[in-house]
């Protein structure tokens, strides 16, 4: 399997236990303030986004509970690892999130952050939760593709 990637992204970090744990109705793509230690940490890979979450806060959108390392080499001008990080989008689309969050069950959590033209990018989910019967499903489908690929390859 081939995946054709844009020679322009760098993926830095995914979240694959979202795609477990919630439906994605809709994606998007929006900017991260950082400071300079963080935009230093991102690019040696050191971001963990798997339990964060986005909500808004005065009618902007904050990633809460990311987790970027404090960067070696920045003595006194560190940053706070676990810092709430404002969302860059336009007011259209902060309007559009705010109304699904609204919602009953729908959530914005992160799937991944890469670099794009050299600006970090964060791709945001809106998404609803999975109950524990529909995480078995997915994992019960999963395996058969497993086995059914399996079986297709001994066969031929």
């Amino acid at each position: 399997m081939n995946k054709k990637t844009n020679p322009g992204l760098k993926i830095i970090c995914l979240n694959r236990k979202a795609s477990f744990n919630y439906f994605f109705e809709d994606l998007l793509e929006a900017g991260i303030v950082l400071k300079g230690s963080e935009i230093k940490s991102i690019r040696d890979g050191k971001v963990n986004i798997a339990d964060a979450y986005a909500v808004e806060k005065k009618g902007e959108i904050v990633l809460i509970n990311s987790h970027i390392s404090p960067y070696k080499q920045a003595s006194y001008s560190n940053h706070n690892p676990t810092d709430e990080r404002k969302l860059l989008l336009n007011k259209r689309e902060i309007n559009k999130l705010i109304g699904k969050i609204q919602r009953d069950g729908f959530t914005i959590v992160p799937t991944k952050i890469y670099f794009k033209k050299g600006k970090a990018k964060i791709e945001l989910a809106v998404a609803k939760g999975k109950k524990q019967y529909d995480k078995r499903a997915t994992k019960k489908n999963r395996d058969w593709n497993r086995e059914k690929s399996r079986y297709i390859r001994k066969s031929s």
